[in-house]
C-alpha cells in the first residue's frame, strides 16, 4: 500500500520522469512568467520615461492638458501610465502620454506606472488598442490606428473587431476615410467637419468636387442630411462651389417657443425654415395616414 501511495503521491512526475525538485522549478517558471505578462505597479522618474514612437495620438489640446495638470495637482495621478523597460535603464511609454505632459507642467518628478515585459510589436498594439479605445481621438487618428493595427500588426478587421470590441463595419468604415483628398482629412482633424459629413463624400467619384462640396459645408453650415442628399445628387456629375454664402436667419426665441408649442400640442415632429426675407415654411410629420387624420382634427380644434 505504502509503494501505492509514493507512486499516486509522485503524480506528474512519474509519468513525464520528473523529480519534485523540477516540477517545482517549473511551477516557478510558469509564475514567474504570469507576472512578466501582468507587469508591476511602481513610482517612476518622469525624466526617465521615453516617448513612445508608436503613439497613434497626434495632436495635444493645450487647453485640456492644463485641465488634466490642474486636476493631478488637486487630486494627484489617479489612473496609472502603462511603460516597458528598456536596455539602457529607461522605460518606453507605451500609453499616458498625456498624463506624462501634465505632470510635467506641474514639476513632478515622478509618476506611478504599470511596467510591462513587451516586444516592439506588442507596444504598438497595446498603444494602438489603448488610444482608440480613448472618446477624443478625431476620426483620422482612429482610422490611422486601425490602419496600423492590420499593416504592421498584421491584424484583420475581423481580428481588430474581437481586440477592440467595434463591429467590423465600423473599422471598415472609419479606414474609408483615409480615402479622402488630404484637404478632407485635415478637416476631419481640425473638427471643421464630422465623420458623419464625411463620409457621404466618398460617394462622388470626382476628387475635385469632393472637395469642392466639403468647402461648401464648413462655409454653409450643411447638415449630414443635406450633405448625403447633395451627394447622391452628384455622385456622377461635377459639383462647383456656390460662389455666394448664403445667410440662414437665426431662429428667435420666440419662434423656437412657438414651434415646441404647436409640436406639443400636436403631438408630432415641427420644422420652421426661414429665408433671409423671414419667408418660410412649417412641415409638420406624420407617420401614417391615421396620424395624418389625428393631426387634421386636431387642426381644427
Amino acid at each position: 500500500m505504502k509503494k501505492d501511495r509514493s507512486a499516486l503521491g509522485r503524480g506528474l512526475s512519474s509519468i513525464l520522469g520528473t523529480s519534485n525538485d523540477e516540477e517545482k522549478n517549473i511551477e516557478i517558471n510558469n509564475e514567474a512568467k504570469k507576472l512578466n505578462s501582468l507587469g508591476n505597479f511602481n513610482n517612476i522618474p518622469i525624466s526617465e520615461i521615453i516617448i513612445n514612437p508608436f503613439q497613434p495620438r497626434q495632436e495635444f489640446e493645450h487647453e485640456k492638458l492644463h485641465e488634466l495638470s490642474s486636476s493631478i495637482e488637486n487630486f494627484g495621478v489617479i489612473q496609472p501610465i502603462t511603460v516597458r523597460k528598456m536596455n539602457n535603464n529607461s522605460y518606453q511609454l507605451i500609453s499616458g502620454e498625456r498624463r506624462v505632459r501634465a505632470a510635467k507642467l506641474i514639476g513632478l518628478n515622478y509618476i506611478p506606472a504599470f511596467i510591462r515585459v513587451a516586444n516592439d510589436q506588442e507596444t504598438l498594439e497595446m498603444a494602438l488598442i489603448e488610444n482608440i479605445q480613448r472618446e477624443n481621438l478625431n476620426p483620422i487618428e482612429i482610422a490611422l490606428s486601425y490602419e496600423r493595427l492590420i499593416n504592421e500588426v498584421k491584424l484583420t478587421q475581423e481580428q481588430c473587431s474581437e481586440r477592440i470590441g467595434k463591429n467590423r463595419s465600423t473599422i471598415a468604415n472609419f479606414l474609408r476615410l483615409l480615402k479622402l483628398p488630404p484637404i478632407i482629412q485635415k478637416g476631419l482633424r481640425e473638427k471643421s467637419i464630422s465623420s458623419g459629413h464625411a463620409r457621404p463624400l466618398l460617394a462622388i467619384e470626382c476628387k475635385e468636387s469632393q472637395i469642392n462640396l466639403f468647402h461648401d459645408i464648413v462655409a454653409h453650415g450643411y447638415s449630414v442630411r443635406e450633405v448625403e442628399q447633395m451627394c447622391k445628387e452628384f455622385y456622377d456629375k461635377s459639383y462647383k462651389r456656390i460662389s455666394k454664402k448664403i445667410e440662414k436667419p437665426q431662429l428667435s426665441f420666440s419662434h423656437q417657443k412657438l414651434i415646441h408649442d404647436i409640436s406639443k400640442n400636436l403631438k408630432t415632429e415641427i420644422n420652421l425654415s426661414l429665408n433671409k426675407k423671414y419667408k418660410g415654411k412649417i412641415v409638420i410629420h406624420f407617420e401614417d395616414e391615421e396620424d395624418l387624420l389625428r393631426i387634421a382634427n386636431n387642426l381644427k380644434k
